[in-house]
């Protein structure tokens, strides 16, 4: 491609609003351009890239058996309303009507849609297992879209679903994944790691993220080195330390003015802040049938930890969660600064399982300016539901073994979830075994944003001058810098010449053929950060020479002409050998 007919330009600056390094990068180097908030145009540039991805991604997962389709990006409502995800899902889902005034969807993501096509097609075990897979269009109307491509609206997704008529065959089928899953980011040269997470909307057995480690990164991750525990926070566990036993003692009110936080209280009363009791309030909407119900909840957990979102909504198996109003506090009988789950009326209190074992805690008296002191749990209060609802943090104790966890934060660029019958169950999705007996359908369903895996591997791959692409996903193997001069119609045709030749022989060339300075062509070359440069100049052209340069290093080399071929080919060799020498096999961790 001669850059003077590229359908993209460079940016001297980078709008202000571009807040990482990839947006900043991928924006002036006239890969992508912002329609809207979360919403993209990718340019030629950025195509060859996702293509190359996309492409790395297809012989992954045909390789271990994987059928290409193309589904709908608008569906029918009916089919989500079938698996309940219509009435459990917020704000996040596109809905609009046709105009026959039917509901439909935008497509989050493909289970009720291949749950169809099973029930129509899937009769027999004899058709069993398949896995099926295909790269379409997303829509999620997330309220904060950041970070360029890391979160966005609109996206691409290559989702595949395992079709299994035992579980034996989808824990082969998951392997199966979480192995090529980790082929497909390291021939991207993305660095990842596997965690164990939350099902979330997916519902399901079990799930693993693929996460890219970075600070920029809104999810944060517990690893445990001593043991290779690891997990997402909205799902990691962590050994709780038993309190020593105390004696119940009876429970005293006592002035507390001013103390509308936990660490005010054990200021006050010069007591640790584990000895006290925390309380989170939220109204929670959950799905009740085809309706929804909005229902207070009164979280307890010990003053020294946080309460974790995802595991509350879970336990009270809410579609949506946020917290409660002071007006709305008050109607349960409780005040904000100074409450506790004592006395309290039409409120749902779930209490952390740590809490029955610590005694004689320091809790709200729902009374402004005033505490209770040894208030405990069975005498004093009860709770719906006593479960795990706080969060893991930096030096908490592993579930495991005991060491001690570490808080990185990372990016998630892919996710496989076990989702069993969730889907079949609800849509009819059956076969008939060898002895003629009608089972579910065992499913799991795997994704990954080959969008967000583009960003991640340009905020990677970087320095101050611009982009450093790996050579299997780079929108080109070779920048050639034509710089004309005196004797410019040689130039030219000596760089007409290595361009056509190069680009006969199948290497991938973007010829800068422009009018424009050497320092212009070559900030754009170190911008747009292809693996290799070649520089045509009146000076080379006399000594029948080629500058020969890799982005990653700042070292050149003069190359004769006739040997062009020969070191382009070699080099473009050596660095696809390397990418595919980290195609290694990686323990599966359950």
């Amino acid at each position: 491609m001669r850059m003077s007919q590229l359908f993209s330009q460079t940016l001297r600056e980078a709008p202000s609003e571009a807040e990482v390094v990839s947006h900043r990068l991928l924006l002036r180097a006239g890969f992508i351009r912002q329609l809207a908030a979360g919403i993209f145009s990718y340019l030629p540039l950025a195509r060859r890239s996702l293509n190359k991805i996309e492409n790395i991604i297809r012989e992954e997962i045909n390789a271990i058996g994987g059928q290409e389709v193309t589904m709908p990006v608008v569906h029918p409502a009916d089919l989500w309303k079938e698996t309940q995800r219509w009435y459990q899902i917020g704000s996040e889902m596109g809905r609009f009507k046709d105009k026959n005034n039917r509901d439909m969807v935008l497509a989050m993501t493909h289970e009720e849609v291949v749950s169809d096509l099973v029930r129509k097609e899937i009769r027999s075990y004899r058709q069993l297992p398949r896995l099926i897979y295909h790269i379409q269009t997303k829509w999620r109307d997330d309220p904060r879209p950041r970070a360029g491509l890391i979160r966005v609206r609109e996206f691409t997704m290559k989702d595949s679903y395992s079709l299994d008529a035992d579980w034996e065959g989808l824990d082969l089928q998951y392997r199966n994944h979480y192995q090529a899953y980790f082929n497909i980011f390291n021939r991207c040269d993305l660095p990842v790691i596997a965690v164990k997470s939350d099902v979330g909307m997916m519902g399901g057995k079990m799930a693993h993220e693929y996460m890219y480690l970075t600070p920029i990164g809104e999810d944060t991750l517990l690893l445990c080195d001593q043991c290779g525990y690891s997990a997402n926070r909205q799902i990691a566990l962590f050994r709780k330390v038993k309190p020593p036993e105390e004696k119940m003692l009876p429970v005293e009110k006592v002035s507390t003015p001013n103390c509308k936080t936990i660490a005010d209280l054990a200021t006050l009363l010069d007591i640790p802040e584990s000895k006290t009791a925390k309380a989170v309030f939220m109204m929670a909407t959950i799905p009740q049938g085809v309706e929804t119900v909005d229902k207070f909840v009164f979280a307890v957990v010990r003053g020294d930890m946080e309460v974790n979102e995802t595991k509350l909504t879970n336990a009270v198996k809410a579609k949506e969660l946020r917290p409660a109003t002071e007006e709305e506090i008050r109607v349960v009988g409780a005040e904000p600064g100074y409450a506790s789950p004592v006395g309290l009326k039409d409120a749902l209190v779930v209490v952390d399982d740590l809490i029955p074992q610590s005694p004689n805690l320091v809790a709200g008296a729902n009374e402004e300016g005033y505490h209770l002191i040894n208030v405990n749990f069975g005498r004093d209060y009860s709770a719906d539901i006593v479960t795990d609802i706080v969060s893991a943090q930096e030096g908490s104790l592993c579930i495991h073994c005991g060491g001690s966890l570490r808080e990185v934060r990372g990016v998630e660029v892919g996710n496989i979830f076990k989702l069993g019958t969730r889907y079949s169950d609800s849509m009819g999705c059956t076969f008939l075994d060898k002895d003629g007996q009608e089972k579910p359908v065992i499913m799991g369903s795997y994704g990954i944003g080959s969008g967000r895996c583009m960003a991640c591997v340009a905020e990677e791959h970087n320095d101050e001058l611009g982009l450093k692409w790996p050579i299997s996903v780079a929108p080109y193997h070779v920048h050639l810098v034509l710089l004309p001069g005196k004797n410019d119609k040689k130039a030219v045709q000596i760089g007409d010449e290595i361009f056509t030749d190069l680009c006969q022989a199948g290497v991938e060339v973007l010829y800068d053929d422009r009018e424009e300075s050497p320092g212009v062509k070559f900030t754009d070359a170190d911008l747009i950060g292809l693996p290799i440069r070649l520089t045509v100049s009146d000076r080379m052209v006399k000594q029948k020479s080629v500058e020969f340069k890799f982005r990653r290093s700042e070292d050149k080399e003069i190359i004769a002409k006739d040997d062009v071929m020969t070191k382009v080919k070699t080099e473009i060799a050596r660095m696809e050998a390397e990418i595919k020498s980290k195609v290694v096999e990686m323990p599966f961790k359950d």
